[in-house]
């Protein structure tokens, strides 16, 4: 006889579990993206419920920890992303005890998730607030500009190199609000393209697109300004025949424009919301989309 769903612990998950979290995301109906699985189950921590019957994972969800430990409210934020209740086992509390479990792990830390439409009421009552909205973008880059007539006057668009690596980790802390060295030194083996945007010697753009299972994700996009992201997405997109997707903030509305005017349509629009503050540390103004919504 199997254990009941309401006694099975919440344990964490491992790189043994990849296969098990790919399979619970195409389950309801996400790519299953193994690789970016590996990646949040190695730069954040999992927690998982096991199916009772033994095929697997019930639930799912991850967070990963950004900032230095100790730094306080100003330093630290913790983003809790792919939570994901089987199917079958949906409407039984699985959601709220993982939620619940991962915040009492985050301590005081600040929260931060995107939120789909079915998980926001119960974000909700569990304290978080809404503070932006998120608009998902897909399809294929038709006839941009050339890159040349895109970038402003003075910036290059090139691949990075590893010597890039260290000015782009300044660029993200400076904009990101938070450390997020962790994360941003597994891009090189992770993305399928990384791009910076130079003035002179100073980096003051990057981006990179990831290969999911149904188009290239770009993400993160950072820039300068709306021109220097147009550049950055130009640059990506010229070098794969894959649509293209990505998660644009919403207050960037001219970029969204140009994105629907060359072939991109939006998919989704999702909350961000947080707990325990009252805003995202970012400076909005240049963060123009996430690595991932699972971490922000």
């Amino acid at each position: 006889m199997s254990t009941p769903l309401a006694e099975v612990p919440i344990r964490p998950l491992t790189l043994r579990d990849l296969a098990s979290c790919a399979e619970l995301a195409a389950d309801r109906g996400w790519p299953p993206d193994e690789h970016k699985w590996r990646l949040l189950l190695t730069a954040g921590t999992g927690y998982g419920i096991d199916d009772p019957n033994g095929t697997g994972l019930a639930a799912v969800c991850v967070v990963t920890r950004y900032g230095t430990p100790g730094a306080g409210h100003a330093g630290e934020l913790s983003v809790i992303g792919m939570m994901l209740v089987a199917t079958h086992h949906e409407r039984q509390g699985l959601g709220q005890r993982l939620m619940r479990h991962a915040m009492r792990e985050a301590g005081n830390t600040p929260l931060a998730l995107y939120a789909t439409r079915f998980g926001q009421p119960l974000y909700e009552r569990l304290g978080f607030t809404v503070i932006g909205q998120n608009v998902k973008v897909r399809g294929r880059l038709l006839s941009p500009p050339p890159q040349d007539r895109l970038s402003p006057e003075g910036i290059t668009v090139r691949t990075a190199t590893a010597e890039d690596l260290p000015a782009i980790v300044r660029l993200d802390t400076e904009v990101f609000g938070v450390d997020r060295t962790l994360m941003i030194t597994r891009f090189p083996a992770f993305a399928e393209q990384l791009r910076v945007a130079v003035d002179g010697s100073d980096v003051v753009g990057y981006a990179a697109t990831w290969a999911s299972t149904d188009a290239d994700v770009i993400g993160p996009l950072i820039a300068r300004d709306a021109p220097t992201a147009k550049a950055l997405i130009a640059s990506l997109a010229s070098s794969t025949d894959r649509p293209l997707r990505t998660d644009i903030d919403a207050r960037h509305e001219g970029l969204l424009a140009w994105l629907k005017e060359h072939g991109l349509d939006v998919v989704v629009t999702s909350a961000v919301m947080v707990h325990g503050t009252d805003d995202l540390p970012c400076d909005r103004g240049r963060r123009f989309a996430p690595l991932t919504m699972a971490t922000l």
